[in-house]
This record gives structure tokens, sequence and C-alpha cells, in this order.
């Protein structure tokens, strides 16, 4: 019982109001009870969907952006991504509009402005939702953290066309057997994936951008601090594939256009720039 309201409160802020109720029928659109990434119940008319979803209407601090090189500034004050992850038991499952994975209890942190974010999930859109320097990829990850107070903090990794990413190489039967569950018709279907190692995302990272912003599905809630990584990462056209294969046809595009930045700083951390710059900070006057 305990895990099945953990999986209903980890949806309703990961995914969206309409994604937790019971799943008679996967055809949102036609069901006119969620959203969509096109037709009539598409990212234009999600804040008229439903009186939760204003925000995806009227908010100020919408995401995703296109993360231009002219609106980027490098803020001396920013320090390293500091996250610690750890083995974790973990479930795979199909969030109607995303494949997600959802970690146990103890799988780590990310401290952001001296505030303690907990690792919950994590799940991918096909294409990007950022664009970097607008350059859309092939994918994105969103490891999803909150905070006792109920705040978020997203770390996203965007992927280009290129070798096989490890981890998803990893999951490869356990997506292929999530596919296979919807298709016989459960469509609560979830695959338990066992202890995993989650410190292989624990990389060393050297760029990253920093700006505040919302949730990328209803209800957009505006409570979200978002950590863009600089390395652009590869995974295969077949892995891409692979993360669409269990979902409907109207979500395997599931990415949301990029909304306007409305005069928000998008701040920049970089190392190199970062040891320079403290470097000088530290030399005495002749």
């Amino acid at each position: 019982m305990k895990n099945k309201m953990m999986m209903i409160k980890l949806c309703f802020f990961a995914i969206a109001l309409f994604c937790t109720a019971p799943t008679n029928a996967r055809n949102y659109e036609t069901q006119g009870i969620g959203f969509g990434y096109r037709g009539k119940n598409g990212p234009k008319r999600w804040g008229h969907l439903n009186p939760h979803f204003t925000k995806c209407a009227v908010g100020k601090l919408q995401s995703p952006i296109d993360i231009q090189r002219r609106q980027t500034f490098y803020n001396r004050r920013l320090e390293s991504l500091h996250r610690d992850y750890y083995f974790t038991n973990a479930t795979l499952v199909d969030h109607v509009c995303n494949v997600a994975m959802i970690f146990g209890e103890g799988a780590g942190d990310v401290i952001i402005d001296n505030k303690n974010y907990t690792l919950v999930q994590m799940h991918w859109h096909t294409p990007s939702e950022h664009h970097l320097h607008g350059v859309q990829y092939a994918a994105e990850l969103h490891m999803v953290h909150q905070a006792k107070d109920g705040s978020f903090a997203v770390v996203a990794s965007l992927f280009k066309i290129g070798a096989e990413e490890p981890f998803l190489s990893q999951m490869k039967e356990k997506v292929v057997k999530l596919k296979e569950e919807i298709s016989k018709g459960n469509q609560s279907a979830q695959v338990e994936v066992g202890e995993i190692d989650t410190r292989h995302i624990e990389r060393k990272t050297r760029k990253y951008y920093r700006y505040f912003g919302s949730l990328t599905t209803p209800p957009c809630s505006e409570d979200v601090s978002w950590t863009i990584l600089g390395k652009v990462r590869s995974m295969s056209k077949e892995q891409v594939e692979l993360l669409r294969s269990p979902l409907d046809t109207s979500f395997k595009n599931n990415s949301r256009p990029c909304q306007p930045l409305n005069g928000r700083r998008v701040e920049m951390f970089h190392e190199l720039v970062h040891a320079k710059d403290t470097g000088n900070k530290k030399k005495k006057p002749n």
C-alpha cells in the first residue's frame, strides 16, 4: 500500500493529474480527460483543459526553454554540481506519456543552493524538450528530485544519436517486457528492475546551465530548479525507438515546445572558468 501511494504521488507531479487515474482506455485525446502532444489536447491547449492546468497558459516561468548564448550569464557563485547516488530498488513503469523509473528510498540526493533534494524518479522525452543554442536533440533524460517543502530540482541530460547509452543497454530487456505487458492489455504495467546502481549518473560535470522554471507537463507548476548538463551524451537510434515503443502513438513524440524566457536569467557554471576566476580572486596584489 505504501508503494502504491508513493506511485500516485509521483505520477501527479512528474506527469499530470489525469495520468494517475485508472486507464481503461489509452486514447486520452478521444476521452477528453487528459493532455496530449497534438490535436485538440496538444500543448497550446493544455491551459484550457482543466482548472488545475491554468499555469500552462498564463505562467511566466514555464519550461522547457531554448538556452541561447546571448541569454546565458556566467555566475561565479555557482558551485560544482554535488550529487550522491546509491544502490536502490527501482520499478519501470509506463506513465502513458513517457517511460519512467521509480526509485525506492535512499536513492540519493542533489544539493542546490544549500538545499537538499531527494532523487525519486527519472523519465525520458523524445525528442529533447530543452534546446541548446537552437538545437533540439534526439532525447532528454530528466532526473527528478524533490525537497521536503514539495519543490523540485530536475537534472537534465541531452542525447544525440551515436553510440549506445550504457544504462539503457542494461535496461533493454526490462523495457521490452514493459511493452509486452501493455500489449497484453495490462494498462497499469510495472516491471520490477530490482536493485540498481544509480552512481553511473554521478558523472563529473564540468559545465551546466541553471534557471528557474516549471514542470514540462500539466499542471506546469512553477516550482522547479532546472539544471541542464552542458555535455551532450549519446544514445543509438534503436534506443530512442526503444523508449518510444511502450507508448501510445499520440505520446511517442512527447516534448513540449520551448517557452518564452520572459526576462529570466540562465546562469552557467563552467569548471575551467570557475577555477580561473576563483584563482584570480586568491591572488594578492603586488
